[in-house]
């Protein structure tokens, strides 16, 4: 499990930042990868990286500005072009639907594999054997939500060197035993999986916030996970443009993770302003508040480590 970044400026793109976008890796998890927004141009970023559009399973959007949706029309459409023929699912508020339709429609665009799209509310926005995805909407100029993504707990590791002191042999009885059944052997042994098995390997969490001011919201989303990615448009003196313009600064989002518990932040949707030796600056104003701050550039990566405490 990785965290690329493809876009972590906020607004229009610029010289040194494109506009948001970030993949995260679930090679080793999945064989896919997710998306959380997709500004202009980001299949232009995609280009420079590892990432390969057909593995794109699903987007998840936070919501509507353009610095958010640009880019994805385009990426729909080269998706196909380049030959992805799995199913692919846009997550996003109310109006995606008609975005997405409308933008296909009118450029003649027709993809062909199948595209789903499922405008969210708060709650649970989806659910399998891995993976639990619920949303909260935040505090911004328009509806924009906040995704908490945690990864379900792995069973543990079966005890193999214990089996073999017993003299269980390898072989399908391996599998029933490692899924905690009881099982009885040829020769009238009994074993109870359950203590054959170690310790279930704790699912790792994040969260991926949308544009917001502070909020409660926020710290609901980012109880106790690995990584919180913030968005960070202000430094921490200029906190009256951050309200103003529904956005967070620096040590807003240092606060957030105080708050939550987590393990790490990563700041990103930065201002153009700020540029160079301004950037490092932002980090130590969140380091007042919060001591692990990272701040995320294009191209960036951050890997999501398994706790294995």
């Amino acid at each position: 499990m990785e965290l690329l970044f493809l876009g972590t400026g906020s607004g229009v793109p610029s010289k040194g930042r494109n506009v948001s976008a970030i993949a995260l890796q679930l090679l080793e998890e999945r064989g896919t990868t997710w998306l959380f927004d997709c500004g202009e141009a980001t299949q232009h970023q995609i280009l420079h990286t590892s990432v390969r559009p057909g593995r794109i399973e699903k987007i998840f959007i936070t919501h509507l500005h353009g610095d958010h949706i640009f880019g994805l029309p385009g990426l729909l459409g080269s998706r196909s072009f380049q030959g992805g023929d799995t199913p692919l699912t846009v997550y996003g508020p109310a109006g995606i639907r008609a975005f997405i339709e409308t933008a296909l429609s009118v450029s003649g665009t027709h993809v062909k594999y199948g595209l789903h799209i499922v405008e969210i509310a708060e709650g649970t926005v989806y659910e399998d054997e891995q993976f639990l995805v619920t949303a909260k909407r935040l505090e911004h100029g328009m509806p924009s939500y906040g995704f908490r993504i945690v990864e379900k707990d792995l069973p543990g590791t079966l005890l193999v060197d214990k089996l073999r002191a017993l003299g269980v042999r390898p072989g399908p009885v391996y599998q029933k035993i490692k899924q905690g059944e009881t099982v009885i052997l040829d020769d009238g042994m009994v074993i109870d999986g359950r203590e054959f098995v170690g310790p279930a390997k704790k699912g790792r969490k994040l969260a991926v916030l949308g544009d917001t001011r502070y909020c409660d919201a926020s710290i609901e989303l980012a109880e106790e996970v690995d990584v919180l990615v913030h968005e960070a448009t202000f430094s921490a003196n200029e906190a009256h443009l951050a309200h103003d313009y529904y956005h967070s600064t620096t040590v807003q989002a240092a606060e957030v993770a105080k708050r939550a518990r987590v393990k790490q932040l990563i700041l990103t949707h930065i201002s153009s302003r700020y540029q160079g030796e301004m950037c490092d600056q932002l980090v130590e104003e969140a380091k007042t508040i919060f001591p692990n701050v990272a701040i995320a550039s294009d191209f960036m990566s951050f890997p999501v480590a398994r706790n294995e405490k």
